[in-house]
């Protein structure tokens, strides 16, 4: 009996050992790389590096947060980073063999133009980045401002109803239409329901982060009337026919910038690159000098297919900054 229980228990030690042998090893951990989300996988490789620059862009956070990208701001970084090593080595690259075998610019000159392109492309990228929530949170700031007489209006309309504050946001958060306003709506409602704020505390919270100063004002008038037990259906009236007035002031103004936008479009983009397209075609035909490495050839191919679109884009960008969503 002995021997045979003996026997058992080293058949029962090589069994484990043979399961432990056989266990397989815990998985190791690896970065997925996916095509979904350039972000993710700018967050994935320089996420960690960014630590060291963060306090160089201090202000950028609190501009992206009011700008509405629903994006962090260590994110937002390596994507702006990864952006640009990427653009500038493209850049590197792509110049030279455009300027060399297309343009027959000379090799060295292929180079620099590179070199020269790529250093272009690092700061357009940057500048780009640091510039675009900014430029998000003024959009934002002139589609609140735009929506503001109507979203006051309807929301005097519920306040003379008796409807509560908290129902107020909630139906504005409820719009059938896609609207800056109910989005700030869905945010106040979003602190009150899901993370436990009351509707005071979460109106101050949506104050603080609005690029609107208008929507702000509006925001803190509506807690000071709670506060003092106010008439709120009035408070909003008067906001409204404020905000009304200010709204048809906007679009007389807006009226005679496109006027004189328009006028710098036609002596910028029209009559100045056609000036300058028959003076260097002429140039051509004469067999004129180059301008220092460039050619009269080379300069027309610049201005036509770069010069003239990038002007072009410039000009959209600044027309719809200006422009009124309503």
């Amino acid at each position: 009996m002995k021997s045979q229980n003996r026997v058992l228990d080293k058949i029962k030690t090589i069994i484990e050992r043979v399961k432990t042998r056989l266990k397989p090893e815990a998985p190791q951990k690896t970065i997925k790389l996916t095509l979904e989300k350039p972000n993710s996988i700018a967050y994935q490789l320089l996420g960690e590096k960014t630590d060291s620059v963060l306090p160089l862009f201090e202000g950028l956070d609190l501009k992206l947060q009011k700008s509405g990208l629903k994006i962090g701001f260590k994110v937002y970084l390596s994507l702006a980073f990864f952006t640009t090593i990427l653009v500038s080595l493209a850049t590197l690259i792509i110049v030279p063999c455009l300027a060399f075998f297309i343009f027959n610019v000379p090799f060295l000159s292929a180079i620099l133009f590179g070199v020269g392109g790529s250093l272009f492309a690092v700061a357009f990228s940057t500048i780009g980045f640091y510039i675009y929530p900014i430029y998000r949170a003024d959009k934002l700031k002139r589609e609140l401002e735009d929506e503001l007489p109507f979203a006051t209006g309807y929301m005097a309309i519920l306040a003379s109803a008796g409807v509560s504050s908290e129902k107020i946001f909630n139906s504005l958060s409820n719009l059938g239409v896609s609207s800056a306003v109910s989005t700030e709506a869905k945010k106040v409602v979003r602190d009150v329901n899901l993370f436990g704020l009351d509707i005071i505390s979460s109106l101050e919270k949506a104050s603080k982060l609005s690029p609107s100063e208008r929507f702000r004002e509006m925001l803190e008038g509506f807690i000071s009337t709670i506060h003092s037990g106010g008439n709120l259906a009035a408070f909003l009236r008067g906001k409204t026919n404020q905000y009304m007035r200010l709204k048809r002031i906007n679009l007389r103004k807006f009226s005679d910038t496109l006027s004189i936008l328009s006028e710098f479009y036609v002596a910028i983009l029209v009559t100045g690159p056609l000036l300058f397209v028959i003076m260097l075609a002429v140039m051509a035909m004469l067999g004129g000098g180059n301008l220092g490495m460039l050619s009269p050839d080379l300069l027309l191919n610049l201005l036509i297919y770069i010069g003239i679109p990038f002007a072009s884009i410039i000009f959209l960008i600044i027309l719809d900054a200006i422009s009124p969503s309503w």
